[in-house]
């Protein structure tokens, strides 16, 4: 029998986004900085000679043929000319539809691994070249590090990041990223910065405004967080964040989050387990 390969597939944390510009394909350009995290799913995955490719969850919905799982399999398969298959596995804990990026996270996940398991040799700006197909965020997560982003967030620059734990909350709702970009009051010329802008607190996300007016449950959570700290959203929401130097400032505050709220508290990764 096949042996099994898990890998732990990391959520992200947007420290700061702007969007620059809109192309002419829909896309938007942004600048942002992705922040790895050590909050995962867990991905376990199992050589099918047969060719069939098969995936189980313990989230019932996330088991369609449209998965991003499935989608980046298909698209390795088909860009390789690898006739394998796989039996996937899913164990769900990133929360959906809150700016964590779980999606593109198990999409890269899945590309290396498959890329291991199949043995079909792509290096990882390949493996980048057919994630930012199935979305913008998946080639940071192929990279595994965390990185200054812009384009459309496939040119990728590392960065160091000071080491920090975050407390991350999630209200209870589920924002949809097609709407919020396509959101006609959406700001979309923010003018490009230098790494020292963001070092020197010169930044923002300049999503936040719509989702806090759209969403109620992710404005009453900045405003609880910020009574206490500098918290920001993570990409197009719902989760919003703080940064902290330890870990028992950041639990503390977790012990005080109202009732009914979801939290955690993560550390931040320079480079991901998965890679």
């Amino acid at each position: 029998m096949n042996e099994i390969l898990t890998l732990n597939s990391p959520a992200k944390l947007n420290l700061f986004l702007h969007i620059t510009g809109r192309r002419p394909d829909g896309y938007h350009e942004l600048q942002t900085i992705f922040q790895i995290i050590d909050f995962n799913d867990r991905l376990h995955f199992r050589r099918e000679d047969s060719g069939l490719l098969t995936l189980q969850c313990d989230n019932p919905e996330l088991q369609t043929d449209d998965n991003l799982i499935l989608r980046a399999a298909r698209a390795l398969r088909e860009h390789s000319g690898c006739t394998m298959g796989a039996d996937i596995r899913l164990e769900k804990n990133i929360p959906m539809g809150a700016g964590l990026g779980g999606g593109s996270s198990n999409a890269a996940t899945t590309l290396l691994a498959l890329n291991r398991l199949w043995d079909t040799r792509l290096s990882n700006d390949a493996l980048c070249a057919l994630g930012v197909r199935l979305g913008a965020d998946v080639p940071v997560f192929v990279k595994g590090q965390s990185t200054w982003a812009e384009g459309v967030g496939e040119i990728l620059t590392i960065v160091d990041l000071p080491q920090k734990f975050f407390l991350v909350v999630t209200p209870d709702c589920h924002v949809s990223t097609r709407d919020i970009f396509s959101n006609q009051q959406l700001t979309r010329n923010t003018t490009a910065i230098k790494m020292a802008a963001f070092l020197a607190g010169q930044t923002r996300n300049d999503c936040e405004n719509i989702v806090r007016k759209l969403y109620p449950q992710v404005d009453n959570a900045l405003k609880w967080l910020n009574e206490f700290v500098d918290a920001r959203m993570t990409g197009t929401g719902a989760s919003v964040f703080a940064g902290f130097d330890s870990e028992a400032e950041a639990q503390k505050l977790l012990q005080q989050l109202p009732t009914g709220w979801r939290g955690f508290v993560a550390r931040g990764l320079q480079k991901s387990s998965a890679i």
